[in-house]
């Protein structure tokens, strides 16, 4: 390991979501809100393709939008969603892995719109999305009246 970014970082950021997925149950996964507004399931489908489109601009060096890694679970179930985060940790972890620690602080990455980030600054970046995506599913989990507890209010609210 060249450096411990994932592991001090990321991993806890994603202890979240993992967190999350102990809260909710397969039928939870169904719900959906009022509107155009996706699953709990979808959701979370969509924060994994999130991580997946990260996890590539490590490796590639360029943020593509339409990049997916790793097909979702069919159907989208907890114990699918859980095997799925992991895979996608796994190649998270992989891809930051192969930089130095120097290496993390050299703007590489186009973001597009001449915007170039060092993979440092991109994991910041990737942890507010993340946050974001909480942020969504905090709604999900009140109109559910699931109480995701107090590690995860102190967090997120």
């Amino acid at each position: 390991m060249m450096n411990n970014l994932f592991d001090e970082e990321i991993r806890g950021h994603h202890s979240m979501r993992d967190h999350l997925l102990t809260v909710v149950s397969d039928a939870d996964l169904g719900y959906k809100l009022p509107g155009h507004n996706p699953t709990l399931g979808e959701l979370l489908v969509e924060l994994g393709d999130l991580q997946g489109v990260y996890t590539h601009s490590f490796e590639k060096f360029t943020l593509d939008w339409t990049h997916r890694r790793l097909p979702p679970p069919a159907p989208i179930t907890i114990a699918g969603l859980r095997a799925w985060f992991q895979a996608q940790d796994e190649a998270m972890k992989g891809a930051l892995d192969s930089f130095t620690e120097e290496e993390l602080h050299i703007d590489r990455i186009d973001r597009g719109g001449g915007f170039i980030a060092s993979p440092f600054v991109q994991h910041q970046i990737y942890r507010e999305a993340v946050y974001i995506f909480y942020g969504k599913l905090s709604v999900y989990l009140k109109a559910l009246e699931r109480d995701a507890g107090k590690h995860w209010a102190a967090w997120v609210g």
